[in-house]
């Protein structure tokens, strides 16, 4: 049986469920913050989309760039990484844009495996 692998993003999403559930709502919005940043990093890279340096203007441009292939929701859930990171959010409303965060690391998940699988 084949274990999930787990990248950065995964591990941050993980630290971020485990925050919001002790009501450290802080640390749990900057960790969805990372994991969707993580996610667009491993996504630029799938995508041989060329980086030079990481910062924010380079992450917005990739983000541009990946919601011509995956369509607009890319950049409806960076902005919800964005908010989550900026702004002091209810429980409830992190818990809202949690989930863009999820469908963020399904695609990137899902791009994962579709690499290994053209690999065996």
């Amino acid at each position: 049986m084949l274990e999930k692998i787990r990248l950065a993003h995964d591990v941050y999403f993980e630290e971020a469920d485990e925050l919001l559930s002790r009501g450290d709502l802080v640390q749990a919005s900057e960790k969805y913050y990372k994991a969707a940043e993580e996610a667009i990093k491993y996504l630029t890279y799938v995508n041989s989309i060329k980086v030079e340096k990481w910062d924010l203007k380079t992450i917005n441009s990739a983000v541009y760039e990946l919601s011509k292939k995956y369509g607009d929701f890319v950049l409806e859930a960076w902005k919800s990484a964005v908010a989550l990171d900026t702004v002091n959010l209810s429980k409830d409303l992190i818990t809202h844009l949690r989930e863009d965060i999820k469908k963020l690391i399904e695609i990137a998940d899902r791009e994962l495996y579709n690499q290994l699988a053209k690999r065996s």
